[in-house]
């Protein structure tokens, strides 16, 4: 008897072509998906930096402002600042040294604060950008509890990180009462006010091959020197909208107040005119009588 032949085997299974559109079909779906996380990602990066990027960038014009105070009511002997301004890989940035000195016993000059705002390219970075840092140096204890416990290494290297991501830094001083900037100030003497510009925009390239940012995204803050000084404030027309005149201006002040008495006396005076007329009349009449 011969051995019964052997079937194939003729299990389902996919073919070829059905395993090939089902990956096309599978790539397609998988790289839909993908896109829509990828913008909803862009989204909420872009939601992200509208809420954080002037949040910090207040923080850190804040901390400025903080240290520019120090110089509230000190002369120009006592205290000095400098700007200078320069460019890093392309990234414009500026340098303040704020510095406080008094002098000793035998008239030696000592440092008593010296804080200092500079940036310097991000290398670690995961994109190119600028970092802020700060240091503080002087016989004047920033903090008393800490600095004392400061270890030896760490005086030498004064320069602390504040934040990373910038575009732009750049520190000037107002010139005159027209909208223009000095970017550099190396005077004995104090200036009016700084003016701090910062940015954390995506930067685009200049013909000189420097790096700048739109103007709408730059966050600027003027911060006064002396804020004791007498500040005159300019009005549209020498009387206000309701024909008063501004109480501001102390010459305009000064001004009619001057008018005022001037006015009151020459009316006392036509009135005391008025009043010897009257009585002279009044006696003339009574003679008469």
């Amino acid at each position: 008897m011969k051995a019964a032949a052997k079937q194939p085997d003729r299990r389902a299974g996919f073919s070829l072509g059905e395993m090939l559109a089902a990956l096309v079909i599978g790539a397609l779906v998988l790289t839909a998906i993908l896109a829509v996380y990828s913008r909803a990602d862009r989204a909420a990066e872009a939601v992200l930096a509208k809420v954080e990027t002037p949040a910090l960038a207040a923080e850190v014009l804040q901390l400025i402002a903080e240290d520019l105070d120090c110089l509230l009511g000190a002369t120009g002997q006592e205290a000095s600042i400098k700007i200078e301004p320069g460019f890093d890989k392309g990234f414009a940035r500026s340098r303040l040294v704020v510095r406080r000195t008094f002098h000793d016993a035998g008239n030696t000059e000592k440092t008593f604060e010296e804080i200092t705002w500079l940036a310097g390219y991000d290398y670690d970075g995961p994109v190119p950008g600028l970092v802020i840092y700060r240091s503080h140096e002087g016989i004047e204890l920033e903090d008393k509890l800490l600095d004392p416990k400061r270890a030896n290494w760490e005086e030498n290297y004064p320069l602390v990180p504040i934040c990373r991501g910038l575009t732009f830094f750049r520190i000037e001083v107002p010139k005159g009462e027209e909208d223009e900037f000095l970017d550099r100030w190396t005077a004995s003497s104090l200036p009016p006010g700084v003016r701090v510009t910062i940015s954390f925009a995506e930067p685009y390239e200049t013909v000189r091959g420097t790096f700048d940012v739109l103007d709408h995204q730059k966050i600027t803050r003027t911060i006064a020197i002396d804020t004791t000084r007498a500040i005159r404030f300019a009005s549209a027309s020498p009387t206000g909208p309701m024909g008063q005149a501004d109480a501001n201006d102390v010459e305009a002040r000064t001004d009619a107040e001057a008018n005022a008495k001037a006015s009151e006396k020459a009316s006392t005076e036509t009135t005391a005119s008025r009043n010897k007329s009257t009585d002279g009349r009044t006696r003339q009449e009574t003679r008469r009588r």
